[in-house]
């Protein structure tokens, strides 16, 4: 049964639990977790609408993970009474959120094949458990924001978890349970924020960032340059420097690096282009050096990474 995205009427609605923020978006749910061997996660697939209307996100304190299952879309966001920022998202990509304020989202999907995403919670139990173990600290981590995001590690877990809701058998506990801390152990390592409380309110704000990784994800096969970045966040170089690190653990160049390699293993995954065309498709006229930086960044060389 469809369902209508549910208008903001004030206050109260500025949070929600995972299974009430389905009231807030149209479409069919194609798939539910159920049972006891989904304690620690909540799933659900649907299929979406091909074109929706701007609505209300509410805050949620589950880390929320959305996986792009079918179909391809222009997906926008933007902070309250904000510019629209926009991510053209296919098969694979994900959205990361674990935001504590409200904003609002709208897409058009594109193409013939029907936009189907899943919807992930980790249940906060799990994650803080998984974060005390790996850090020693009772206050989990906050996430940073991933918009449209390409993940070859997380998008395996994520398609395990997929196929262990849509088979016929019952889903295995043990199975699921080990997903679920694999996903938790996972998010902490690549998208943990760094820093203070403090630092993260002075880190570059949400909608900036975006913009600023789109102007990143664009010219992967350019130099970076910090300049031209910064002008994208319409920020001086020191400033936008400083606060790109406290929003994202990373310094801009190094970010780009990340992003460079994570294009490369796409690539390497989804298409028959040899290795040495790769590595020059994002920005590495050394077959050398794209295979040092590969090594550095994922252990194995590209052409192993492609076997395995």
């Amino acid at each position: 049964m469809s369902t209508s995205p549910a208008p903001f009427d004030g206050p109260a609605r500025n949070r929600t639990s995972p299974r009430g923020l389905e009231q807030f978006i149209a479409g069919d749910t194609l798939a539910s977790s159920d049972g006891p061997a989904w304690a620690d996660l909540l799933v659900k697939v649907y299929s979406r609408q091909s074109l929706q209307a701007p609505f209300l996100v509410p805050a949620v304190a589950e880390p929320f993970v959305v996986w792009i299952v079918s179909g391809e879309a222009i997906v926008e966001e933007r902070e309250l009474e904000g510019d629209w920022v926009a991510s053209r998202v296919q098969v694979g990509d994900f959205f990361l959120t674990r935001t504590q304020s409200p904003y609002e989202m709208r897409w058009r999907a594109v193409g013939a094949d029907p936009f189907e995403v899943m919807h992930l919670y980790l249940s906060v139990p799990l994650f803080e458990r998984v974060a005390r173990e790996m850090l020693g600290c009772p206050v989990p981590p906050v996430l940073r924001d991933v918009s449209g995001g390409r993940d070859p590690q997380l998008s395996h877990l994520l398609a395990l978890v997929h196929g262990e809701l849509v088979g016929e058998d019952i889903g295995s506990e043990l199975f699921v349970q080990g997903i679920a801390q694999a996903i938790a152990v996972h998010l902490i390592r690549h998208y943990a924020l760094h820093g203070t409380a403090d630092d993260r309110h002075a880190a570059l704000p949400r909608f900036k960032l975006r913009r600023v990784i789109a102007h990143l994800e664009a010219h992967l096969a350019e130099p970076f340059d910090l300049a031209r970045t910064a002008d994208a966040a319409g920020m001086s170089r020191f400033h936008f420097s400083r606060q790109f690190k406290r929003a994202t653990g990373l310094s801009p160049s190094r970010y780009f690096i990340r992003e460079r390699i994570a294009r490369a293993q796409q690539l390497l995954q989804e298409t028959d282009a040899s290795v040495i065309e790769i590595g020059m498709a994002v920005g590495y006229s050394s077959p050398g050096h794209f295979a040092q930086v590969f090594r550095r960044e994922t252990g194995v060389s590209p052409s192993h990474y492609r076997q395995g």
